[in-house]
């Protein structure tokens, strides 16, 4: 929209505002970047304060505070004492996925947002793992897929089956060639897995979940074994329908015995 001089309208063209960034805040992100530019690895020494506050054109306390920002997150280690100073730290992927959970602890997610994505990504995830896993990891996933030869007599006995059962999951993720796709599919059943603890959906032993969760788990593994990519993906994709399904219904029934219905 034009004013009647021609000249754009502010009001109208300009992008809303950035949230305003303290200054201590700024530095982080430059002195992360500084870090990338320069292809630092961990365990790599920083600058001392004097030259950080030189590098950077700011205040002993901004820079104080731009680093223990960095070392909150993770990304410096700091030690005092003789041959100490700050260098390059590396955050683990536990500590990662506790920082994503922080973000999501308030966002109200459902079984059927979860399942989503697991839909699109874990099918893809072992097609590409079909023929690929050695003799280890297919061990290890079968022991888990096995774990649990009879169905739970009792909610402690179903929570547990429920958490192997996710950790079979997070196992196969691990192995995950697409770093990104793991760490996501990981991320998943961690969340997930606080879900049915926090919400107790285990509270009801489910035969019809463990006996089809547990008889596609094994034939997961055969085919992954086998090297049958296609197998595997329609494998997963019938455990994730079917697991979404079951689960929604599983949270509705116990909702209901909850609030006496």
């Amino acid at each position: 929209m034009m004013m009647d001089d021609g000249a754009p309208n502010p009001k109208m063209t300009d992008a809303p505002r950035a949230q305003k960034r303290s200054r201590p805040v700024q530095v982080a992100d430059q002195i992360k970047r500084w870090v990338v530019e320069r292809d630092l690895r961990k365990g790599d020494k920083l600058p001392n304060e004097a030259a950080m506050i030189a590098q950077f054109g700011v205040s002993k306390g901004t820079v104080r505070e731009a680093m223990r920002i960095l070392e909150a997150q993770g990304l410096i280690v700091t030690k005092t004492g003789p041959g100490g100073g700050s260098s390059v730290g590396e955050v683990s992927k536990d500590r990662a996925m506790s920082l994503l959970g922080n973000y999501f602890y308030f966002k109200d997610l459902s079984l059927s947002d979860i399942y989503q994505i697991r839909k699109i990504l874990e099918p893809e995830m072992v097609a590409g793992l079909a023929g690929q896993l050695d003799a280890e990891t297919l061990a290890q996933l079968r022991q888990m897929a096995e774990q649990h030869p009879e169905p739970a007599r009792d909610p402690e006995e179903e929570k547990q089956q429920h958490i192997t059962s996710l950790m079979f999951h997070a196992r196969l993720a691990d192995a995950a060639k697409n770093e990104l796709m793991g760490f996501v599919i990981s991320f998943m059943a961690r969340i997930l897995t606080e879900l049915t603890v926090y919400r107790r959906l285990y509270e009801t032993p489910n035969r019809a979940l463990w006996e089809r969760g547990r008889r596609h788990q094994i034939d997961l593994v055969d085919a992954l074994q086998a090297g049958d990519g296609p197998r595997a993906r329609d494998i997963m994709r019938s455990h994730m329908e079917g697991a979404e399904s079951m689960m929604n219904a599983q949270e509705v029934r116990i909702t209901r015995e909850f609030m006496g219905e």
